[in-house]
């Protein structure tokens, strides 16, 4: 089953031809939500495909550019972990490889001996500004939509994110 092409462009095969589903979904919320996990999935591959050569993961990525924007400062080990597009446990392992790579700095914070403060060094703010520069060069699927579109996938995705927190326990809860 295929949807109607808009503005020229292939016809786009819906979530149950590409999942190979041969029943339809009972729910239409059933079908959404499996629609935004497979296309979670292949824009993370994507982008995993884009930094890939920068010899960084997407998580990685994702911390540099966390600490590009706290520049000079840097931020605790939490901060990080809570300003993360995706959730990891394992922060404290992805803080330890990109400072085996010289991309990040830390040290222990001179008011809270308990607290860690990461700072990005010179060469990891040259890193995710290189890849930064190939993922805007690359043909960004996400700019075949129009900027109405754009605003409105947008508005629907944070309806959908904010739905999905008030059924969450908060990100500081989960940690301690």
């Amino acid at each position: 089953m295929t949807r109607k092409p808009r503005d020229g462009a292939p016809a786009a095969a819906d979530v149950a031809t590409d999942i190979k589903q041969g029943r339809p979904f009972a729910l239409r919320s059933e079908e959404a939500t499996v629609n935004l996990l497979l296309t979670a999935d292949v824009v993370r591959r994507w982008g995993e495909s884009l930094v890939a050569s920068s010899g960084v993961t997407l998580q990685q990525y994702n911390v540099l550019r966390i600490l590009r924007g706290s520049r000079p400062d840097g931020l605790p080990t939490l901060e990080i972990a809570a300003r993360m597009i995706e959730q990891t446990p394992g922060i404290t392992r992805l803080l330890d490889r990109l400072e085996r790579k010289g991309l990040i700095r830390r040290r222990r914070c001179s008011t809270d001996r308990r607290q860690v403060l990461c700072a990005i060094t010179d060469k990891g703010l040259a890193q995710v500004n290189a890849i930064t520069a190939i993922i805007r060069k690359a043909r960004q699927p996400m700019n075949r939509l129009s900027q109405k579109d754009l605003g409105r996938l947008i508005g629907l995705l944070d309806a959908v994110r904010q739905a999905h927190r008030r059924s969450l326990p908060r990100r500081a809860e989960s940690i301690t």
